[in-house]
């Protein structure tokens, strides 16, 4: 055997006898998984429908802001073979790796990574060499905020102390799990709080947290954090050795999730179609939560014969899902019918406060403090998640306390927009104008009003924030899903307003084109209110979603907005772009940005483009979620300003750009210098440098050739 081997093994033997009661114990407690619902007895074996999540390995810790649809809709974009996969039992193969941070967007399947992780381990499949697996979810050790406690005492919850003595957490090979660091209340102060190493030594537990990331506490022991992506800041860079990223299910993924969850293939079968004509629908199901609301809806009303539209948006998938949930609740253990709908609107409304307000704050869990706030008593809590059993849940951890959530942030943000919208037809006013929303509604403003200002307010929203949220709310203010709502938790008649004025209201702010991306989020906002009247008009230009040559073709910004929009929804993987087949200008070419973020090779030669280009395209390569690996800028007088506008994005760690041509460009040394500069912070990925027919004089070509010579850069060809 070899030594590393032997040596694991002969640790394997000598371990003490506490470790298998605690792989026993985390066996019993990971070895059923409750999929988006809080009964235990309808929980299944992990193992029977764990499907593999798609992760991959590489990226920065950095912090993205953007709303995490946006985030979402990119990575569906994103083709594979850019990636480097990753297997989650794999992460510490490399024995110099103390630290990997998992990112995902929420219901992504990170907390499933690791249950599986955990399992795994116990059943003896893998990371055998590990002694002791200690998962500390941040939802439960947000409840031990105030207490003072040594390492020792804390890991107590999970072995009897009695059985390892102080010196056996160095000596053993030790794991900790810190699930869910955008769940984490505590300060997190690296900077300011004490040091501690000694395993005995009390302090609260967010010192004993920092000194275990930081490695004064434990050194030898392998730490895991997962977290959403808007909170990976939190952890200094320097204390993290990989940065994984979970994107959920692929493609083909989906269809193998839906095939395992319904046991009627053929009805399985209907499912996949009817989710792949929905595009909006189809990009969504990266997430496992929404591939299993989407389920649960179109089971019953493709399967049992329901009646009403099958839904075909996420607004009318979501309020199908509540109503449900609420009714078969209703049969299942209710009588008294009227009394039950007073309550049921009422818990509803409760919840949907809770929801707004948690999410402005960021927060995805909740605590008893919380339910308070918004008027909810916590000794009736099992009423409300009672009658919203699979949205609104409550769990007790292995510390005492209980933590409750919704089951996933976009059911958080339809009840928000739905209690926005039930508090503006009871009151006709929004009913947290002063405050919380900053909307500024006018108490006796039409419904129109209320949602124009609406759309207002999410287009100030720098990163998306109100994206999925304004969706929900312009999809509630349609008559169709008032109607399916109605007798339920609306009393009163159907609001009339003008669908024309806010679709028209909407069209304006495309044409004003805020930005690229934000466009891009009307169009979505023109779906959920059923006009499709833009993309209908460029439809007929184009090739059943594949763009044909339009470089004849007359179309005003707004209809190349539309293009792009229809380009991004198509089945067609964006491997090539070139202007030249749409429209040799600036205008265009703004318009068409998502799609060129969207595509691995650029083609924007003799396009008339100006240093205003570069500043967008600069944008596009600082973007985590750019596939952009190859650009051609040839014959556009960029000058050395367009240039150093460009470098700004070439030097962004993001930025993955792998050939650049800018033939007859106007640059001079100037130019050559800032993209010297660009390389040396960001020397990993461009390969390939094409000057041809510029003025870098013999300073300029100097400083990029003498970078193709250092091997640190990966500068491979460069031309003058």
């Amino acid at each position: 055997m070899k030594e590393k081997d032997l040596a694991s093994t002969l640790q394997s033997k000598l371990a003490p006898a506490c470790q298998p009661k605690l792989k026993s114990k985390l066996r019993e407690k990971y070895q059923r998984i409750n999929e988006g619902i809080s009964d235990p007895g309808t929980s299944t074996l992990l193992n029977e429908i764990y499907t593999d999540l798609y992760i991959t390995e590489g990226g920065s810790g950095e912090v993205n802001n953007e709303h995490e649809v946006r985030q979402i809709e990119a990575a569906s974009r994103r083709p594979a073979t850019q990636e480097t996969p990753i297997k989650c039992n794999d992460l510490f193969k490399d024995q110099s790796i103390r630290t990997v941070l998992t990112k995902g967007v929420a219901g992504i399947g990170k907390t499933v990574s690791v249950q599986k992780f955990i399992l795994d381990w116990t059943e003896g499949k893998a990371n055998q060499d590990v002694l002791f697996i200690f998962p500390l979810p941040f939802r439960e050790l947000n409840l031990m905020k105030t207490e003072k406690l040594s390492l020792v005492d804390l890991l107590h919850q999970f072995i009897d102390r009695k059985d390892l003595k102080k010196r056996d957490y160095h000596r053993y090979k030790v794991m900790f799990i810190f699930d869910g660091l955008d769940e984490c209340r505590l300060p997190l102060d690296f900077q300011n709080n004490e040091r501690v190493s000694d395993v005995t030594q009390s302090a609260s537990v967010d010192v004993l947290l920092t000194n275990l990331i930081q490695g004064n506490l434990l050194p030898s022991a392998l730490l895991w954090i997962t977290t959403r992506p808007a909170a990976a800041n939190q952890i200094p860079p320097d204390c993290i050795d990989q940065v994984t990223e979970v994107r959920g299910f692929s493609d083909p993924q989906k269809e193998e999730y839906f095939r395992k969850r319904i046991r009627d293939q053929s009805l399985a079968e209907r499912i996949i179609t009817h989710m792949k004509s929905s595009r909006s629908l189809y990009i969504m199901c990266h997430i496992p939560v929404f591939c299993w609301i989407s389920a649960t809806v179109l089971e019953r009303m493709l399967g049992e014969a329901e009646g009403g539209e099958i839904p075909k948006t996420l607004t009318q998938m979501f309020t199908h899902f509540l109503i449900f949930q609420i009714k078969h609740r209703s049969q299942k253990y209710q009588r008294k019918s009227d009394v039950d709908l007073d309550q049921t609107r009422e818990i509803i409304l409760a919840l949907g406060k809770l929801a707004f307000q948690q999410l402005e704050k960021g927060n995805l869990i909740f605590y008893e403090e919380d339910l308070r706030e918004c008027s909810i008593d916590v000794r009736e809590v099992s009423v409300y998640s009672g009658v919203c059993t699979q949205i609104f849940r409550q769990e007790s951890g292995l510390h005492l306390g209980k933590v409750f959530s919704f089951v996933h942030l976009s059911v958080q943000e339809f009840l928000a927009a739905l209690y926005e919208f039930l508090s503006f037809i009871s009151n006709n006013r929004n009913v947290l104008q002063q405050k919380h929303s900053g909307f500024g509604f006018s108490k006796k403003g039409t419904m129109s009003d209320f949602l124009k200002r609406a759309v207002d307010k999410a287009l100030q929203s720098e990163n998306g924030h109100l994206d999925l949220f304004l969706r929900f709310l312009l999809g509630l203010s349609l008559e169709s899903n008032q109607t399916l709502l109605r007798g339920l938790l609306i009393q009163t008649e159907n609001i009339s307003h003008s669908k024309e004025e806010v679709v028209e209201y909407i069209k304006q702010k495309i044409r004003e084109n805020p930005s690229p991306e934000k466009t891009i989020s009307l169009f979505h906002c023109l779906n959920e209110l059923n006009d499709h009247s833009l993309v209908q008009e460029v439809q007929k230009y184009l090739n059943r979603g594949r763009s044909s040559d339009l470089s004849g073709v007359k179309l005003s910004p707004d209809q190349w907005s539309a293009v792009a929009f229809v380009m991004l929804n198509s089945e067609e993987q964006l491997d090539e772009f070139d202007l030249s087949k749409f429209q040799r200008s600036e205008e265009c070419f703004l318009r068409l940005l998502p799609v060129v973020k969207a595509s691995r090779k650029v083609e924007l030669a003799g396009c008339n483009l100006s240093e205003k280009s570069c500043a967008d395209l600069a944008s596009a390569l600082s973007s985590n979620s750019s596939t952009l690996r190859e650009l051609n800028l040839g014959g556009n007088k960029l000058q050395d300003s367009g240039v150093k506008l460009l470098s700004a994005g070439l030097k962004n760690p993001h930025c993955k750009l792998e050939k650049l041509g800018l033939i007859n460009c106007s640059i001079t040394e100037e130019g050559c210098a800032a993209l010297a500069s660009a390389l040396k912070s960001n020397p990993s990925h461009l390969r390939e440098l094409n000057l041809k027919l510029n003025n870098p004089g013999e300073s300029g070509k100097k400083l990029l050739s003498d970078l193709q010579k250092d091997p640190h850069f990966k500068l491979e060809k460069l031309y003058f």
